[in-house]
């Protein structure tokens, strides 16, 4: 996919995100905040008696960036273990946006993992 294409994915996620509801049941919440944009996120997340990730959601507003990528994180983190999905990289988390992160939105698209993480870090596991 073409950068153009990839962009205008990241568009459609933030005008129709994924998994953008709460979870009722959830085991595990966390809420971040970009001070230096405003954007905010969280997260919340409900696991088996196994720690697989049966319901994932996630409120808040921000850029088309924080939103595409707690999008792409609560849609990858469906039917994966807590433990392997807590252990996400920055790294990994750039590449599943599928374009060029400035340093400067590199806060954006990093919000949702960093609510994730500490959702479940904050959580006996």
């Amino acid at each position: 996919m073409d950068d153009i294409l990839y962009k205008e994915y990241i568009l459609e996620l933030h005008r129709n995100p994924l998994h953008k509801k709460v979870v009722p049941n959830a085991q595990m919440e966390a809420k971040e905040v970009n001070t230096s944009c405003g954007d905010e996120i969280s997260v919340q997340i409900y696991s088996n008696t196994q720690g697989v990730i049966e319901d994932i959601g996630h409120q808040g507003q921000g850029c088309a960036i924080s939103q595409a990528a707690v999008s792409l994180l609560t849609d990858f983190c469906l039917g994966k273990s807590v433990r392997e999905v807590v252990n996400i990289t920055d790294e990994e988390m750039v590449t599943m946006l599928g374009i060029h992160i400035s340093y400067a939105r590199k806060n954006c698209a990093l919000l949702g993992l960093k609510a994730l993480q500490h959702a479940i870090t904050n959580t006996t596991i």
